[in-house]
């Protein structure tokens, strides 16, 4: 993601390195819902952050040198989740849709 290491499933972000200047260095930017980041923040503060640039997307960001491997192994299967089901429910919607359209229903 503008030229910074990121990793993607299925060809959407599932997290990248923090490259904002908001962000601290060595940090970790990972797609994760908006509940969830919340939780994370305010049980891990010293781990987990936001900064006033990323709080419309939905994205936690990491400190590196404070997550341990246990802790990043499970955030990013998180992660994962999260951009697999978003991808999954909107491409569900447009087969139906399509499915609906070619019945002749017009409530399209």
């Amino acid at each position: 993601m503008y030229g910074s290491p990121a990793l993607k499933v299925r060809g959407n972000l599932l997290a990248c390195m923090a490259i904002h200047k908001s962000a601290e260095p060595e940090s970790l930017a990972v797609r994760i819902d908006f509940d969830r980041r919340s939780g994370l923040i305010a049980e891990g503060p010293e781990t987990y952050y936001l900064t006033d640039h990323y709080v419309n997307y939905p994205v936690v960001l990491v400190r590196l040198s404070q997550i341990r491997i246990d802790q990043l192994r499970d955030l990013l299967a998180a992660a994962w989740r999260f951009v697999t089901a978003k991808k999954s429910r909107t491409a569900g919607s447009v087969k139906t849709a399509r499915r609906t359209f070619r019945k002749g229903d017009k409530k399209l």
